[in-house]
């Protein structure tokens, strides 16, 4: 697909703005077929084996939904550097109006995909900001828009200090201040944790948020700018209740099979959208954030 020059180019600070461009990788790009789906599954620590046609039909409707929304989809094509979690495209890049911060992965078996995004970027002529790099790591995951100019990053077992440190060296001045967040060891360092899986942010004074996990300053930090909190009941967290995608302002796609989460957003004025996703998501641990790296929020 050719890159819309109508479009008003990229930059993503904010994760609240309307969606105008998304960048998504489908499994027949990620995944390839059943037989490489069964072969990496377990060492990827997936929860199941997914199934390969069932994802494809999944990711197929999330990008239906991002479409109906008004968002322009870009397909990052297959890339031999890359296996089965590339299908997660939220995590390797994160982008700003200066153009894209290409990461390093805290999990080894994604070390391939800053490089593989980075350069279809650069085919789009979205230029390099920066990389993440030496013993740094940062994941897309972590990283949240608090406020124009405010960045929460999750310190854990993707994300390190020195990630964050250098994070803040290519921001520059398009913020004004940078937030760690230490996250607990919750299931180890074998699984995912990001700061994106304990609050998804709805609007400038929304979010959905599991606080169990959440640290207390940071959630009393959020209340303290006004936020208000939609929480997620601990039978849906394992669901991914708490993994929300805002399509703009009070407008978001989640996991269908959270009842409770989808009426507590309903009650705040939210339009709620949800898709099937349990080969596409579930087993493999990310939601409709993790499956979208917004190019432009507006």
């Amino acid at each position: 697909m050719e890159w819309n020059t109508d479009m008003m180019g990229y930059g993503c600070e904010s994760n609240t703005g309307a969606l105008r461009t998304v960048m998504v990788k489908s499994p027949r790009a990620a995944h390839g077929d059943q037989r490489r789906v069964a072969a990496e599954w377990q060492a990827l620590h997936y929860t199941g084996e997914p199934h390969y046609e069932t994802a494809l039909r999944q990711h197929d409707a999330l990008v239906a939904l991002l479409r109906k929304a008004g968002a322009e989809v870009h397909q990052l094509p297959a890339d031999p550097a890359t296996g089965l979690d590339s299908v997660y495209t939220h995590d390797p890049v994160i982008v700003t109006s200066r153009g894209a911060i290409l990461c390093q992965m805290g999990k080894a078996a994604r070390q391939g995909e800053p490089e593989a995004a980075g350069r279809w970027l650069a085919s789009m002529d979205i230029p390099i900001l920066g990389r993440i790099h030496g013993r740094g790591t940062l994941e897309g995951g972590d990283l949240i828009w608090l406020d124009a100019r405010t960045v929460a990053v999750g310190e854990g077992y993707r994300t390190n200090a020195d990630g964050i440190r250098q994070l803040r060296e290519l921001l520059g001045d398009l913020v004004d201040t940078v937030i760690p967040v230490p996250l607990p060891h919750w299931t180890g360092p074998a699984d995912c944790l990001h700061l994106m899986s304990i609050i998804s942010p709805i609007d400038w004074d929304l979010a959905v948020v599991y606080s169990r996990l959440m640290p207390v300053p940071f959630r009393q930090e959020l209340i303290a700018r006004g936020i208000r909190l939609v929480e997620v009941p601990d039978q849906e967290y394992d669901t991914m209740a708490c993994n929300v995608l805002a399509l703009g302002p009070r407008r978001c796609i989640m996991l269908d099979g959270n009842p409770r989460t989808r009426e507590a957003l309903e009650r705040e004025g939210v339009e709620v959208w949800t898709f099937e996703g349990s080969d596409i998501s579930i087993k493999g641990g990310g939601g409709p954030t993790c499956l979208t790296r917004p190019l432009l929020r507006t």
